[in-house]
């Protein structure tokens, strides 16, 4: 099964998720972009695609030309159901592309190991259901999307960003977060983003980043697995269900939070309604 793995910047790799991918036994086609390779014109030859990360943003056409191809393909991939994985830029392109909105987080970047919560939808989705409530993953963006495509699914949350992660269609995934990276790629974007952020918070960051590295694998690599089993077949997966969108406020407190997520947990067993766990203000 050939993937077309889409790197769009030399600082993100596929790196681990490269290696899982292969493991599961899958092969891959990977286009450096910007190393000057070429995109195909359509997906015909590649039974899937992953597009990686980035330090330019999803609508930055005039500075980095290839953007509009990522996006069309992007666009092709949804509406002829060929499964997909957006990771961070990918994530947020796969959004624009079919509709949504992205913009800059305005309290500022989401940086470091931290937590994301699943959402109910997430309960039999067949890449998130096996995943903990709250998996570890690694975050390094200062865009968001903030607005879903039209008919995806929210998958998981977090208070700080609140869409981490959704579903377009029967096989497209977005995750906001980084699984991929390892610790020489954490410290690589430590060093490109000094002068930006504070010298201290980059090397605690860092040293937090390092520490969770058995953490990702462990929930990641079965992650990329299950993506593999959709590859391999995907007539075996059906439609998501849909879920009505929450208008709850934003949990601050740890309690309330601790609170919201057993109760997320319960509504994944089918147990309780779910309630949510954050609503952001409007722009």
């Amino acid at each position: 099964m050939a993937v077309l793995v889409v790197q769009l910047d030399a600082s993100d790799p596929p790196a681990r998720l490269g290696d899982w991918l292969r493991t599961a036994g899958l092969e891959l086609d990977v286009r450096a972009l910007d190393a000057g390779d070429e995109l195909p014109a359509d997906l015909g030859a590649h039974d899937a695609i992953v597009v990686l990360g980035g330090a330019m943003g999803a609508l930055d056409d005039a500075t980095t030309p290839f953007l509009p191809a990522v996006r069309s393909l992007l666009r092709q991939a949804v509406s002829d159901e060929v499964p997909t994985l957006g990771v961070c830029l990918g994530h947020q392109l796969l959004a624009v592309a079919n509709g949504g909105q992205i913009r800059r987080m305005p309290d500022g970047p989401e940086i470091g190991a931290q937590l994301v919560a699943k959402r109910t939808a997430a309960a039999d989705d067949p890449l998130f259901a096996a995943l903990p409530i709250t998996p570890d993953v690694l975050q390094w963006h200062f865009d968001e999307v903030h607005v879903l495509p039209p008919g995806a699914v929210q998958l998981a949350s977090s208070p700080t960003c609140d869409q981490q992660a959704f579903r377009l269609g029967r096989l497209a995934w977005g995750i906001q977060f980084h699984i991929e990276t390892d610790a020489e790629i954490v410290r690589a974007w430590a060093d490109e983003d000094r002068g930006t952020l504070d010298d201290d918070e980059l090397e605690a960051i860092v040293a937090r980043a390092v520490t969770i590295d058995d953490d990702l694998a462990e929930v990641w690599a079965p992650f990329a697995t299950s993506f593999a089993d959709v590859v391999r077949d995907p007539d075996s997966v059906p439609e998501p269900h849909t879920t009505p969108s929450t208008t709850a406020g934003p949990l601050t407190d740890p309690a309330a939070i601790r609170a919201a997520l057993a109760a997320e947990a319960n509504a994944a067993r089918g147990l309780l309604p779910m309630p949510g766990l954050r609503r952001p203000d409007d722009a």
